[in-house]
């Protein structure tokens, strides 16, 4: 039988793979999800929106635009949402993107970008990372050429967690062609606490090529309903939103995501939570004599190697996220599942001494 085949670019993509289920969602450390229940007055604001799902939602997301703007002080125009904002991303590829570009990003970084890449027909240039998990952004710009039409900076970098410099950010974009598009990827910017840290905001703010990316589904705890925006120049944020399928956010997600970023004084106190939550496993875990590179966002990596595989499944029930002949990413949980983590992790090394 002969059935109508799909474009090539799809033979050497991979599907791209959800974290592993766990005994139970508390015991589930392998997608970075916020361990808590959505933000007060959440479940209120999109439950009202229930009773009018017969409807199409806004296409224009007009209130979760002027909620943004509110937000950051930026015009509605600079705005552009989606369903995630690996969406968000996916759309911006497919607007800026096609065959015979180039596409340079840090690897590994979020498994994501490689197949964004390759559904456009460009070509994703890998840079690796340096010793430390961090970004060589020296590298990169070594990277671009007159192909390149489009750089992904992960930070924190999913998975390993660092983060780039102010300083390394402003020297990078100096370093860039004016048209190549600066992708600076902050879906875990709320968990940030390094000073030196750099801001995709303030470098959008002198730099027209910057777009930022953020998400609702780490820090304010909309996974499942999938919301991101990304933050841009007028015309670039314009061509997201051509880009983007018409009704892709519902009416419901909208509603969640304006009422969360109303609720700012409670999403502190958890993103708080988490933070210290992150600190004392990474001490526990290099007490125990891991190698934990710093980080600055919702998980921790270990870098495993050819052990990951292992690693992940001795460390039943706890589902961590392993990438195989690379490392192990584990997010950070309830505290009571993040101490059962770490007794694990002992117990393999000691199991291995």
């Amino acid at each position: 039988m002969s059935i109508p085949r799909a474009r090539k670019a799809l033979d050497g993509i991979p599907a791209y793979r959800a974290g592993k289920p766990a005994l139970t969602e508390a015991h589930k450390l392998s997608s970075n999800e916020n361990p808590y229940a959505p933000l007060p007055g959440v479940m209120e604001r999109a439950g009202s929106e229930l009773a009018r799902i017969n409807r199409y939602p806004d296409a224009g997301m007009t209130v979760l635009h002027e909620a943004l703007s509110e937000r950051f002080g930026l015009p509605t125009d600079h705005f552009a949402a989606g369903t995630g904002s690996v969406a968000v991303l996916f759309a911006l590829l497919s607007a800026h993107l096609e065959a015979g570009d180039e596409i340079v990003h840090a690897w590994r970084s979020f498994e994501a970008y490689p197949i964004a890449a390759d559904l456009t027909g460009a070509t994703s240039v890998r840079v690796p990372l340096r010793p430390d998990a961090t970004h060589d952004l020296e590298a990169m710009a070594a990277a671009v050429t007159d192909r390149t039409k489009v750089v992904l900076v992960c930070t924190p970098n999913n998975p390993t967690g660092p983060v780039v410099t102010a300083a390394e950010l402003s020297a990078f974009l100096d370093a860039v062609p004016r048209h190549v598009l600066v992708v600076v990827d902050e879906a875990y910017v709320e968990f940030v606490r390094d000073p030196e840290a750099a801001s995709g905001l303030v470098a959008l703010a002198e730099h027209d090529n910057v777009v930022v990316l953020r998400t609702f589904s780490k820090a304010y705890g909309l996974a499942g309903l999938r919301i991101g925006y990304a933050i841009a120049h007028p015309e670039i944020a314009a061509s997201i939103r051509k880009a983007t399928p018409p009704f892709a956010v519902t009416d419901l997600s909208q509603a969640a995501a304006v009422a969360s970023l109303e609720a700012q004084e409670a999403l502190d106190e958890r993103v708080e939570l988490i933070v210290q939550e992150r600190i004392a496993v990474v001490e526990m875990l290099r007490k125990q004599g891991w190698d934990v590179p710093d980080t600055e966002a919702n998980f921790v990596w270990l870098p495993l190697g050819e052990d990951a595989m292992d690693f992940a499944l001795a460390c039943d029930p706890v589902s961590v996220r392993p990438f195989p002949g690379e490392g192990v990413r584990v997010s950070i949980g309830m505290p009571e599942v993040n101490a059962q983590l770490v007794a694990l992790a002992g117990q393999w090394l000691e199991a291995r001494a």
